[in-house]
C-alpha cells in the first residue's frame, strides 16, 4: 500500500490556501494525510482551519517558523506517512487524477525513492507545460524544469541526505537535488501541479541564479558549464520581459518547443 502525506506551508495567505485545499480535496484518490504548516502572523488561516468543516485527513500545526525551508522540515518531521508531496500553499494540482496516477506509479516501480513530472507554469504571459526527467549529468542547469512542486519523495530519502538547509532562503530546493542526485529516481509523464508565480522563487528570479551557482560549486567545485549556464538563464530572463522577447516565445510555443 501506498501512503501518502501532502504537506502545505503557509504565510499570511488563506485564499492560496483554500485553493490548494480544495484541489487536494477534489483528488480522486484522496491522500491519506493533508499537513498543513501555517506560519502566519494573522489569525485568518488559524481560524479558518478551526471555523470551517475539514476533512478527517486534514490537520495542521499553527506556530511561527524561521521561513520557507523551517517550515518544510517541520512538515516533514510531523508527516505520518512514507510518501511526501509538498504542495505550496497557492500551488494546485493540475487534475483529480494526480495522486491515483502517483500512488500507482510507485506501486509499479517500488525501488523508486523520489520522482518529478510536469508542471503548469505561466511564462512570458504564456500557459505552457514543461518537465523532463532528471539527469544527474546536467545539475549544473539548475533545475532544469524538474520542478520542486512536482516531486513526491519519500520520508526515508530526507533520513539518508538530511532535510531543507535554512541558510538557503530561496534555492534550498536546488540544494536539495544536488544532495539527493543519487537517489533511485523517476520521471511520471503526467502534468503534476499548477504553479503559482507569486512566490519567492519568481521574484527574486535573479538571485535564485546566483545561489545555484554557489550551491552547485559547494558540492562539485568551479564550474564554467554552470557559470555560463546560469548567465544565459539570466539573459533569457531579460529578454522575456520585452515585447521581442515575449513574441519569440510565442511563436516558440506554436511551434511545440516551450519544453525544449
Amino acid at each position: 500500500m501506498i501512503q501518502v502525506t501532502v504537506i502545505s506551508i503557509c504565510f499570511n495567505n488563506l485564499a492560496d490556501l483554500q485553493r490548494t485545499c480544495a484541489s487536494v480535496d477534489a483528488q480522486l484518490d484522496l491522500p491519506d494525510e493533508h499537513l498543513i504548516i501555517n506560519g502566519s502572523s494573522t489569525p485568518d488561516i488559524a481560524n479558518w482551519l478551526a471555523d470551517t468543516p475539514q476533512p478527517a485527513y486534514r490537520r495542521w500545526i499553527n506556530e511561527r517558523d524561521q521561513g520557507i525551508g523551517d517550515a518544510f522540515n517541520k512538515g516533514i518531521e510531523h508527516a505520518r506517512f512514507p510518501l511526501l508531496h509538498l504542495l505550496h500553499a497557492g500551488d494546485c494540482y493540475a487534475g483529480k487524477d494526480v495522486i491515483l496516477i502517483v500512488k500507482k506509479y510507485y506501486r509499479d516501480n517500488p525501488t523508486i525513492c523520489w520522482s518529478s513530472g510536469n508542471i503548469k507554469v505561466t511564462r512570458a504571459g504564456q500557459e505552457i507545460v514543461i518537465g523532463k526527467p532528471f539527469d544527474a549529468e546536467k545539475l549544473y542547469r539548475g533545475m532544469r524544469s524538474v520542478a520542486h512542486p512536482t516531486w513526491f519523495v519519500k520520508k526515508e530519502v530526507y533520513n539518508r541526505v538530511g532535510n531543507f538547509n535554512n541558510a538557503h532562503k530561496i534555492a534550498m530546493d536546488y540544494d536539495l537535488m544536488c544532495r539527493i542526485h543519487a537517489e533511485p529516481y523517476g520521471y511520471i509523464n503526467h502534468t503534476i501541479s499548477v504553479f503559482d508565480d507569486t512566490g519567492i522563487s519568481t521574484k527574486n528570479y535573479v538571485q535564485s541564479l546566483k545561489d545555484n551557482i554557489r550551491i552547485y560549486e559547494s558540492y562539485f567545485g568551479f564550474s564554467f558549464l554552470c557559470r555560463l549556464w546560469q548567465l544565459r538563464l539570466y539573459i533569457l530572463h531579460l529578454l522575456l520581459q520585452t515585447p521581442v522577447g515575449k513574441w519569440l516565445f510565442k511563436i516558440k510555443k506554436a511551434l511545440g518547443l516551450a519544453n525544449a
